[in-house]
């Protein structure tokens, strides 16, 4: 079973990746098309940068300085694992400098990450910091979008990391922006959406600063519990989240939390 999370926004390059893992980080399995990316946002100034991701101009400023410091070694002082360097809710959710080296070596078997930039990254792998949604309509000769960039590499990288498997799962705990990239219609393997909601005004709502830190709450629950099946997802009990089965079906699993 393989759990895919988006990316954040917000990225921690502060805080030191601690010794013991250094033996166990990995290289971004997309490179040469990260590679072939940087030098199309290289190709733009600081004001183009700025209108194409709705930025302020020092947020403009520090991604152009980004792409113009990026470069295919990944070393200690320029790189830092993509699930430590990742700092927002989903991240706070999934909270992975308290994971143990045990939980995470599972996570980096079992759990994605979808980007812009890198396309899907391990939780392992070495990430150099970076702004690119994967709903930036960046032109490239692949197309106008992202999404036209990345074709049906990434469902199909999915499915070849699914094979062997007598039964392969795939549960979705990112964004429909980034979901959509990993091709539906290509995809082989069974998808279970887990929706989250919260008990407000009279009713279960998406609230949508508590579901993306649910979904990062889900992933932690799978690598600490080590859940190989669908069936597994329901006791997830988090943060008072219940499984909801009278607003369930089988491949979308609803979690529902009162005050």
């Amino acid at each position: 079973m393989l759990f895919l999370l988006s990316p954040a926004k917000s990225l921690d390059y502060d805080t030191p990746t601690p010794p013991e893992l250094a033996a166990s980080l990995t290289r971004p399995q997309f490179l040469a098309d990260t590679a072939a990316l940087i030098d199309v946002l290289r190709g733009h100034s600081v004001e183009q940068v700025r209108a194409l991701m709705d930025l302020s101009e020092p947020l403009a400023q520090l991604n152009v300085e980004r792409y113009a410091a990026w470069s295919p070694r990944f070393t200690e002082r320029n790189s830092k694992p993509a699930v430590l360097a990742f700092n927002g809710d989903v991240y706070d959710g999934l909270d992975a400098k308290t994971l143990s080296t045990e939980d995470l070596a599972w996570a980096q078997q079992h759990v994605r990450m979808l980007s812009g930039l890198y396309g899907i990254l391990r939780p392992l792998d070495r990430m150099q910091p970076y702004r690119l949604e994967m709903g930036t309509r960046l032109a490239t000769p692949a197309g106008a979008s992202l999404y036209d960039y990345w074709g049906d590499r990434l469902a199909e990288h999915l499915n070849q990391l699914a094979r062997g498997e007598k039964a392969p799962v795939i549960v979705n705990l990112a964004s429909q922006e980034y979901f959509r990239a990993a091709d539906r219609k290509v995809l082989k393997p069974r998808v279970v959406d887990c929706q989250f909601e919260d008990w407000k005004n009279g009713e279960y709502k998406i609230i949508s600063f508590f579901a993306k830190r649910a979904r990062g709450l889900m992933a932690r629950f799978a690598i600490q519990h080590r859940l190989e099946t669908p069936e597994g997802l329901t006791a997830f009990d988090s943060d008072g989240y219940r499984f909801a089965p009278e607003a369930s079906a089988p491949d979308r699993l609803v979690f529902r939390r009162q005050p």
